[in-house]
């Protein structure tokens, strides 16, 4: 592997905007000149299920898959998604985490029940794993959608990226009429970081 290539893992449930969060980094990552390859895993996206988005940006980037620890960061739109792919993330890597609760399917059906030590497990095994209150703050302003554009602002305040780069990739990639709020929602998020 590269050594100058970055592995940033998506993960949540259908529905939170991982696959916008995913198009937004690659176009930052493309404006910084790097090559870039993205997959997405749709899942059961549109009932509820997980959604996973690998983005692998570099020098050149031979595959767009992301092996188990490899993981630089793992961007984390729902606590039980993110705890799930903790084994992909590289010792040293960074987990960022909405404090989000979507009941999964065996939950909902009452075969088992929801955790309530999610964060703690997860702090378990990455002792300074950022929590973020996204989608309250996303509320706040007035569209929880917006939460996904928070946890950028978090995740490229983390990662170092030029803001500047991010807003205009927020600005190519969400529609026109949503452009002002989800700016507003990546500044929040820069606050937080």
């Amino acid at each position: 592997m590269n050594k100058n290539t970055r592995n940033i893992l998506i993960v949540g449930v259908g529905g939170q905007g991982t696959l916008l969060t995913s198009r937004i980094i690659a176009q930052v990552a493309v404006q910084m000149g790097y090559d870039v390859k993205v997959s997405e895993v749709h899942g059961m996206a549109q009932r509820g299920g997980g959604v996973v988005s690998q983005v692998r940006y570099g020098d050149k980037v031979y595959s767009p898959i992301i092996k188990k620890g490899d993981a630089d960061f793992i961007l984390g739109f729902e606590k039980i998604e993110t705890a799930r792919w903790l084994e992909y993330l590289k010792p040293g890597g960074k987990v960022i985490v909405n404090d989000e609760r979507i009941d999964p399917l065996p939950v909902m059906s009452g075969k088992t029940e929801y955790p309530d030590d999610i964060i703690e497990k997860i702090r378990s095994f990455v002792p300074d794993a950022i929590k973020v209150n996204a989608s309250d703050i996303a509320l706040k302003l007035g569209d929880v959608r917006v939460a996904n554009v928070v946890l950028v602002g978090v995740l490229s305040r983390v990662m170092q990226l030029p803001e500047e780069q991010v807003k205009e990739a927020v600005r190519k990639i969400v529609p026109a009429r949503a452009v002002d709020i989800n700016l507003k929602a990546f500044e929040e998020g820069l606050k937080l970081a």
